[in-house]
């Protein structure tokens, strides 16, 4: 998504709106660069979340799940994290809302939830929360204009 051809239109209204804050956070500034966003990778769609939910003057924040690594007499441990396991990637609050975000890149080919991702998704839903399952951004983009006009 290099080009600005080939950007979807959520992506383009995502930089839109990130040079807008830069213009209006930065009035004295003659010459702001324009943030670039792609959605082809998990990292970078996780990121067109939160940024977009934050921009819009809601909570969002990802959550890291895959622990910690440790040295030891010249080896390497991974020491899991103390989160629920298939916890969701972003946890937001958008209108008052619990909204757990699973990112599974359709560009990656990621498309599948664990067990435990789907347990940890009956446990929010059961608790009043949402929870969606983002495979790209302009899907997001879709939603969130959707939830936004029902509440």
């Amino acid at each position: 998504m290099s080009a600005t051809k080939n950007k979807s239109k959520a992506i383009q209204a995502l930089e839109d709106l990130s040079f807008h804050l830069k213009r209006v956070k930065y009035p004295n500034v003659p010459y702001l660069t324009h943030t670039t966003y792609r959605d082809d990778r998990s990292n970078d769609l996780t990121r067109c979340v939160i940024d977009w939910i934050n921009f819009n003057g809601f909570q969002a924040e990802r959550i890291n799940s895959i622990g910690k690594q440790i040295k030891t007499k010249g080896q390497i441990k991974w020491i899991p994290g103390n989160q629920t396991k298939g916890t969701a990637d972003i946890s937001a609050t958008i209108k008052g809302r619990s909204i757990k975000i699973e990112i599974k890149c359709s560009a990656t080919g990621d498309h599948y939830q664990s067990k435990e991702q789907k347990q940890y998704q009956i446990m929010i839903e059961r608790a009043g929360g949402l929870y969606i399952i983002v495979r790209d951004f302009q899907g997001f983009y879709e939603w969130y204009l959707k939830f936004m006009a029902d509440v």
